[in-house]
């Protein structure tokens, strides 16, 4: 009797319900409890994340650049100029890439009282549609949002909330002094035209225009970390 017993097939033991009672589980209820055991926290945790796989095919990749086996430096050269792009691609992102980012992570979307998120190029784009229609007031006042947040941008200076035009003219004449008298007739105008409700016409739209030119191609007298701008 005990020869057919060592012969005997192994069965696993049966699972116990919450009463003790020995479950018998269908394949579908087996793997959905499967499925509920492995999203439990610690099973997730352990999952790689994006991080992971990323750096994991980095390195493999890393791995593939073996040295050649050929003779001669024609050989190497794919190997040489795979490893000189890389390095010229990272250091680009790290000199130029943060440096912008960080840049435009400090603009403040207030400008003039208003929530305005644009840039200074989707400014100048209002601008010249505005123009384009004939509508001069607002042309003239997309074009001083421009040259504000084209400054801002160049960090410049820092248009902060609560920040009037002429406050800002006040704090850009001293970076451009030169242009001293240009910056409080484009304050002038703006005011006019936003809160006096005067109209404006196309050479006061094209002054504005000029002067942003003028601006951009000028180096500011005074170089020195951003101020923000202040009532006085």
């Amino acid at each position: 009797m005990i020869a057919p017993l060592l012969h005997a097939p192994l069965l696993a033991p049966p699972l116990l319900g919450s009463s003790g009672i020995p479950v018998d589980p269908t394949a579908p209820e087996a793997r959905r409890w499967l499925q509920e055991e492995l999203a439990k926290a610690p099973y997730e945790a352990a999952r790689p994340t994006w991080f992971d796989r990323l750096s994991k095919a980095f390195f493999d990749w890393l791995e593939s650049l073996t040295a050649p086996s050929g003779d001669g430096l024609g050989a190497w050269i794919p190997l040489i100029i795979t490893v000189i792009v890389v390095a010229v691609l990272v250091t680009a992102f790290l000199i130029f890439g943060l440096p912008r980012l960080n840049r435009r992570s400090r603009l403040t979307p207030e400008l003039f009282g208003e929530d305005d998120r644009r840039s200074a190029d989707d400014m100048r784009r209002a601008a010249r549609a505005a123009a384009a229609s004939g509508d001069w007031s607002l042309a003239c006042q997309e074009q001083f949002r421009a040259i504000a947040r084209s400054l801002a941008e160049r960090t410049v200076l820092v248009v902060t909330p609560g920040t009037t035009a002429h406050h800002f003219a006040r704090r850009a004449q001293a970076a451009f002094p030169a242009e001293s008298v240009r910056l409080e007739e484009a304050a002038d105008l703006f005011d006019r035209v936003r809160y006096l409700d005067k109209p404006a016409t196309e050479k006061d739209f094209r002054g504005l225009d000029t002067l942003d030119g003028d601006l951009g191609r000028i180096s500011p007298g005074v170089l020195q970390p951003p101020a923000a701008m202040v009532s006085s």
